[in-house]
């Protein structure tokens, strides 16, 4: 825990209903789901995002700045070569948690702060070379992660919670949500999106901007300052 108190202790047997719910959902919507192994000794391994970032064939796997979460991507590799990607591997003295990765079309925002370097930004920059990317370190310290802050909408705006976000300048294209969790979109394609239950306002307010919006309730990640992104990586064939 780094931005948020430790509260409540974590209900497991809800924990793995919300899961399933989450997998359901994005099943429903067409998406295949392939699990990553189990890490049993490493209690954040739930939170797949952080372990590896992909962009065209480039599957980049993370460091993060946490030394105890680098067991986490044990098996990883080994997933995404299955489905054709070409695997980089980010080293020492690089550091990159895939929470601070944000894309949308040709532009990466990277969050530099307790979990990402400038040195991690570099190396991810260098895998992608060629890519035709233009890769953006912008400053996070009032939440874990980039993502924690801001993601984007399925046109490029992208979507926060202003009293945690470090700089806006980035983003020109900025929708101001009234719940942090609000701050937290899953792209499903198209115009559908998937967000937190804990923020109904800024789902109206999407719904009211012509999103087909789906909610899941993922309170137990919640309490160890997860959301709606860390519990998937989306590959697109």
């Amino acid at each position: 825990m780094t931005h948020i108190g430790r509260s409540a202790s974590v209900d497991g047997e809800l924990a793995l209903r919300q899961w399933q719910e989450y997998v359901d959902v994005l099943r429903r919507r067409g998406w295949s789901v392939v699990e990553a192994p189990p890490v049993d000794d490493c209690p954040d391994g739930v939170f797949i995002e952080d372990q590896v970032v992909v962009h065209g064939d480039v599957a980049v796997l993370c460091r993060s700045g946490a030394t105890g979460r680098r067991g986490e991507r044990a098996g990883v590799r080994e997933v995404v070569e299955a489905y054709g990607y070409r695997v980089v591997e980010v080293g020492e003295p690089g550091t990159l948690d895939g929470g601070d990765v944000l894309k949308h079309g040709h532009v990466v925002w990277v969050g530099v702060g307790g979990r990402t370097n400038l040195a991690g930004v570099e190396q991810l920059r260098r895998a992608w070379d060629g890519h035709r990317v233009e890769v953006v370190p912008v400053p996070v310290s009032k939440v874990l992660h980039l993502k924690s802050a801001v993601t984007a909408l399925p046109d490029g705006t992208v979507l926060g919670y202003p009293p945690l976000v470090d700089d806006l300048s980035p983003w020109p294209r900025f929708l101001a949500v009234p719940e942090e969790s609000g701050s937290h979109v899953v792209l499903l394609g198209g115009m559908s999106v998937l967000m937190s239950a804990s923020a109904p306002r800024t789902a109206q307010l999407l719904a009211a901007r012509g999103h087909d919006v789906t909610t899941v309730d993922i309170s137990e990640f919640e309490k160890l300052e997860g959301c709606v992104t860390c519990l998937s990586v989306r590959l697109r064939g």
